[in-house]
């Protein structure tokens, strides 16, 4: 520490890091400290008064200068060791400052998934707080920066305040119980799944508007074979002339336009009645009546096979065109495929194909005029055919293939977007995907199921 020692009208000024008491004894009296004060810089500086003999004489005064000198060294050492212990203080308060970090990222996790996190996490968390309460002392003799102070104290106490309201929330549950009556209730609820026949349909809700892209016409799917975590999508935009699949992990993706993969098909396809299902994607191949296979996690061609006499390229498309011909969809009770032929006099014929082969193993004729159908889907081996593709539109007519046999019916439905291009049924989530104007939908469906008991046949 430097010491600066000047002598005007005999008045002798000390520069030091520190606080020396100030006196008022006057300048006959011998060397004393007069007064104390601070200058621009934050420095304390000390007023001596000089005696007026001289500063080289032998006498008592001379005694009291060195007297003084010592005890300036003596200020200054004790200066080092303040200075020390602030470096020591700034190091707590840096330690503290690299906790509090910890401990923020800590309590967004929580905020992440409060209802998953073990009571483990809050005993560190706990212990986490107790390491911080032995720095508060030292903060509050850290007085460089009391606003900052100030400002992690409080912060420690709203910490605190809602780590202790967290563990009353969770004292009240036990949650390693509480996933165990939740696996338990799944099971029971898949058991129940289990029993539940293909039901009829019987009312239609919604739609849930999931996006607003593409052209006007177009095809989104997710896979019904999928497991319960995997919800990927997949997105075709446009109704021909168009080779590319776009794929999406999640359907928050999907919503936010996160691309986690393309795909540029062989052949391009034909209109939008696309499904993809137990991981390949199903397509009618351009300017053809052959389905085509393709593999996503191959990237090749598996199998392709012309549906016999099926009309194609706006021959008996549905009555908003876009080369509709030839519908591909799935159900509880495998796959289909909905056209129309010459021989069936360019009415609706169902066949049930082999999703390995392709290939064609039952077929039923209806009476229902391929070109006069809004749209179709399939539910439970049952063909549902709209009306109309237009506002007004509602389910008009079903086939049942175990019956054989159609009746007219009547279930409206909400066409929010008033031009339906794809409307397609998914057995793993019970709701219907369409494509409505350029805007990507949901439609919720309510079955009539009959419970099936252990006493049935």
């Amino acid at each position: 520490m430097r010491v600066l020692l000047s002598v005007l009208y005999p008045v002798l000024s000390l520069t030091i890091f520190g606080l020396y008491p100030s006196m008022t004894i006057g300048p006959k009296e011998g060397w004393q400290v007069y007064s104390s004060a601070q200058d621009a810089d934050g420095r304390c500086i000390c007023t001596v008064v000089a005696p007026e003999q001289s500063l080289c004489s032998r006498d008592a005064k001379s005694r009291q200068l060195r007297q003084l000198l010592e005890k300036v060294q003596n200020m200054s050492q004790s200066i080092e060791v303040l200075n020390l212990r602030t470096q020591r203080d700034f190091q707590y308060v840096m330690k503290m400052e690299n906790q509090m970090k910890g401990l923020r990222t800590k309590f967004r996790q929580i905020e992440d998934d409060r209802k998953s996190i073990m009571a483990r996490n809050f005993q560190e968390l706990k212990d986490k707080m107790d390491e911080l309460k032995p720095l508060i002392p030292v903060l509050e003799q850290y007085k460089m920066d009391a606003a900052l102070i100030s400002h992690f104290k409080e912060e420690i106490r709203n910490l605190s305040a809602v780590l202790t309201g967290i563990q009353e929330e969770l004292g009240a549950y036990d949650y390693d119980e509480l996933y165990q009556r939740v696996l338990r209730l799944d099971s029971r609820l898949r058991s129940c799944m289990g029993k539940l026949t293909c039901g009829k349909l019987m009312k239609i809700t919604g739609p849930v508007t999931i996006k607003t892209s593409g052209t006007r016409f177009g095809a989104w799917m997710t896979d019904p074979l999928a497991s319960t975590r995997n919800n990927r999508v997949w997105y075709m935009d446009s109704y021909t002339n168009s080779k590319i699949v776009r794929e999406f992990k999640t359907m928050d993706d999907f919503v936010a336009g996160v691309v986690s993969r393309t795909y540029n098909l062989p052949f391009k396809w034909e209109g939008t009645n696309h499904i993809v299902y137990n991981g390949s994607l199903y397509y009618n191949k351009y300017q053809s009546n052959i389905i085509v296979k393709y593999s996503f996690e191959t990237g090749t061609v598996l199998a392709q096979r012309a549906l016999e006499f099926a009309g194609f390229h706006n021959m008996y498309p549905y009555t908003w065109g876009g080369y509709s011909d030839i519908d591909i969809m799935a159900d509880e009770l495998g796959m289909w495929v909905v056209y129309a032929t010459n021989q069936n006099a360019g009415n609706v014929v169902i066949s049930q194909i082999d999703p390995d082969t392709l290939q064609v193993l039952k077929t039923w004729n209806t009476e229902y005029s391929k070109r006069n159908a809004g749209e179709s889907f399939i539910i439970c081996g049952t063909l549902y055919i709209t009306n109309s593709h237009l506002s007004g539109a509602k389910v008009y007519y079903a086939y049942s293939t175990k019956t054989s046999s159609y009746e007219y019916i009547d279930i409206p439905f909400h066409n929010q977007y008033f031009h339906i291009s794809m409307l397609d049924y998914n057995p793993r989530e019970r709701a219907l995907y369409a494509w409505n104007n350029g805007h990507q939908v949901i439609f919720n469906v309510t079955l009539f199921h009959v419970i099936k008991t252990d006493d049935d046949s």
